[in-house]
């Protein structure tokens, strides 16, 4: 199936209805994009934020899960910030924790992958950024 990407109505309605978020990929480094998108959403305190990534204990005083399977609770969104070749273990992952969404950053793209999880129930949205759509869509 290809994929179909999603109106701006559409994010517009996740970034509002969505409780909790996992970041798949975060950074403890300061200049990174995950770091940065992870902050600001933790700041909004707009959602419960997960942050995933093997190589860490701790970031941003927030405690680090290695998988998205080690997640204790239902994921609304899984923003990822990996290469486009290490996509497909996430989406696998995704399917199996059920959750409802997966974000590409910008400049991650897999239209076969993306297919294939919105022919699974899975939305999802690439090569858009969550904090700036975040900042554009979000309402009180």
């Amino acid at each position: 199936m290809a994929w179909v990407p999603p109106s701006n109505a559409w994010i517009g309605e996740l970034i509002n209805s969505a409780k909790t978020i996992a970041i798949v990929g975060v950074s403890n480094k300061l200049d990174r994009p995950s770091y940065g998108v992870a902050k600001r959403l933790i700041d909004s305190n707009s959602y419960e934020i997960y942050l995933v990534n093997p190589m860490y204990e701790e970031v941003l005083g927030q405690k680090v899960y290695k998988s998205l399977e080690d997640i204790p609770v239902p994921i609304d969104i899984i923003d990822v910030f990996r290469k486009t070749s290490e996509l497909a273990p996430i989406f696998e992952s995704a399917k199996k924790i059920k959750a409802k969404n997966i974000w590409l950053q910008l400049g991650i793209i897999d239209e076969q992958l993306a297919g294939q999880a919105q022919a699974d129930g899975i939305g999802v949205v690439m090569d858009r950024c969550l904090k700036v759509d975040y900042d554009l869509f979000k309402t009180a």
